[in-house]
């Protein structure tokens, strides 16, 4: 769908970004822009700005930046096409009814199609329960100890023994081959058509806003596998989807738990757990990570007890750290799951538990501590020298003195001891006095710009952000004397909308959306620090940054030209560069 220019600034000048970021972040105001930790990397100061006058965002630690547009497209996991559509129903506007290409309409059509045959096979499935044929699983789910409400809550399901049943039932509802092939809720092949589940029960796997996009079957039975999900479709992605969270997403619970399986989640919410989700048949994913972190700040993982469970639990905890989500681990024992877990001891038991939830690194520890014989010398100084080694992993000094005292409370060691053997190795691998391993540093240390490009990229902020710029250097530099293309487009929107009196930076940065290199170099031109200077030096600042633009663009033009006159007309324009008279005032 292609939307005219003119439509899609109506819908981000309707949107103050502003109100629609901090729906997601939460913001502070200081001076006249907004900051919060940024929700695109993992961080603790924050470095997450967001300009009111230029509506504009824009994270100093990762360099994310865009406009209201983009920020969608980044948090929500968007389209274009999706994120403006979502801000025109915010701001209620109503978009024109564009012609889309012949592709995209039929992409749109048939992720439509799945969704409501998926939709239709849920309703299969929930009535073929309450018949006779599905008095067996019906049973089995209330043999669960869940209730009619919770099964109907949650759309629980049978799938008949008969191994065509749902293809012949959306055949009656003249549903195509090919379509049906596509949902994966059927096999065609050259003997015929077969079920994908049957002898089942059914979970329907909905996405955040209720639509079936899958289902999970648990066979009725002996056979295998004993659990059995839908395959990937147009609409269906196991690793950016958690079972239970278009509920979850709701809960005013500060935290969310994460179960390995459906019915653990089930019975999560029926005791009143309703911030309880669980993965998809998968390993945890950054994905599912990334999904969390737009609904809370904190996980509990609520794994299995066994060995299977624990392993899962030390996966998934770098990957919830990497997305900037604290994690606690809950210890379920002496039962398997949650499912059982509440079934014997009950929600005020679960909740004690969940107030005794391990710090994830002492989790970790405890799995490391369990490898050692501590009444062996040898194999208890190993213990401690890799103990001190994962302490190395908190960049900040202070919270690695929490994390050393927590730990030598724990395991019965000297503080001042455990410390010393940290700063010991802290010393070999390069620790700095202002507590960030050298080799973070190095890695983010980031090419600086060369000289001219950091003046035009300076210029350009400050055209947008001090009015005395432009009429300033209006006569003396044009867009043309921006040598960077990229700077040179910028520069050239930026002047025609001085003159024209309607600057808005994030309406510019509207042109750059579809390429995201692009994009983000003009998001960071226009967030340029302007350093805090003394008015003498800002003055003197802003006066070189302009000669400095125009002196290079003379000397490009003057390796180019060919003609005589041209030539000495450009080498008159360099010699009276330096009695210019350029100020802000």
């Amino acid at each position: 769908m292609f939307y005219p220019e003119e439509v899609v600034e109506e819908v981000r000048s309707r949107n103050d970004i502003v109100d629609v970021i901090s729906s997601y972040v939460k913001l502070q105001k200081k001076g006249g822009d907004y900051f919060g930790l940024c929700p695109f990397h993992n961080e603790k100061t924050p470095s997450f700005s967001v300009a009111l006058g230029k509506q504009m965002y824009y994270c100093f630690g990762c360099g994310a930046g865009g406009n209201v547009i983009t920020f969608l497209m980044e948090y929500e996991n968007y389209t274009f096409r999706e994120a403006l559509e979502a801000l025109a129903m915010r701001a209620g506007v109503e978009l024109p009814k564009g012609e889309e290409s012949a592709e995209a309409r039929k992409q749109a059509d048939l992720k439509a199609r799945i969704l409501e045959v998926n939709k239709e096979a849920g309703r299969y499935f929930y009535y073929q329960m309450k018949g006779n044929a599905g008095a067996r699983a019906y049973e089995y789910l209330r043999g669960r100890a869940l209730s009619d409400e919770t099964i109907r809550r949650f759309g629980l399901g049978y799938s008949n023994m008969c191994s065509d049943d749902l293809y012949r039932y959306l055949k009656k509802k003249e549903y195509p081959d090919e379509l049906l092939k596509e949902t994966g809720l059927v096999k065609i092949e050259e003997r015929g058509a077969k079920d994908r589940f049957w002898n089942r029960v059914m979970f329907p796997i909905m996405d955040v806003n209720g639509k079936i996009i899958g289902f999970g079957g648990r066979v009725m039975g002996e056979g295998e596998p004993k659990y059995l999900n839908s395959p990937e479709t147009r609409v269906f992605d196991k690793s950016r989807n958690l079972y239970g969270l278009n509920y979850a997403r709701t809960s005013r619970k500060p935290y969310m738990l994460i179960c390995e399986g459906y019915m653990d989640v089930i019975s999560m919410h029926q005791a009143g757990f309703s911030n309880a989700v669980a993965s998809l048949g998968t390993a945890f994913t950054p994905g599912q990570a990334n999904l969390l972190r737009r609904y809370t700040e904190q996980v509990v993982l609520a794994y299995d007890s066994d060995g299977a469970g624990m392993k899962a639990a030390l996966r998934a905890i770098p990957i919830l750290k990497e997305a900037g989500l604290s994690a606690k681990v809950l210890s379920l024992k002496p039962y398997k799951d949650p499912d059982e877990f509440m079934k014997a001891l009950g929600r005020e038991a679960f909740e004690e538990r969940i107030s005794q939830a391990k710090n994830s690194f002492l989790f970790e520890t405890d799995v490391l501590y369990a490898r050692y014989d501590m009444g062996d010398p040898e194999q208890k100084t190993a213990f401690h020298n890799a103990l001190a080694e994962r302490l190395l992993q908190f960049s900040e000094r202070l919270e690695r003195e929490n994390y050393m005292e927590a730990a030598a409370r724990q395991y019965h060691i000297d503080y001042d001891s455990l410390k010393g053997l940290v700063n010991a190795k802290g010393g070999r691998v390069g620790l700095v006095a202002r507590g960030t391993p050298r080799s973070y540093r190095q890695e983010e240390k980031k090419e600086k710009p060369d000289g001219i490009r950091k003046s035009q990229r300076l210029l350009l902020t400050w055209l947008i952000e001090d009015k005395r710029a432009y009429p300033a250097v209006k006569g003396i530099l044009t867009p043309e004397d921006f040598t960077e293309d990229l700077y040179q487009k910028v520069a050239a929107m930026v002047y025609e909308g001085l003159d024209q009196g309607n600057l808005t930076p994030a309406g510019i940065l509207n042109h750059f959306i579809n390429d995201g290199d692009e994009y983000k170099e003009v998001a960071s031109l226009f967030n340029t620090s302007l350093s805090e200077l003394t008015k003498e030096e800002r003055e003197k600042a802003f006066s070189e940054t302009v000669k400095r633009i125009k002196r290079h663009s003379l000397e490009e033009k003057t390796r180019r030209v060919t003609d005589i006159a041209a030539l000495q007309e450009l080498m008159k324009e360099q010699a009276n560069i330096n009695g210019l008279h350029i100020s802000l005032n």
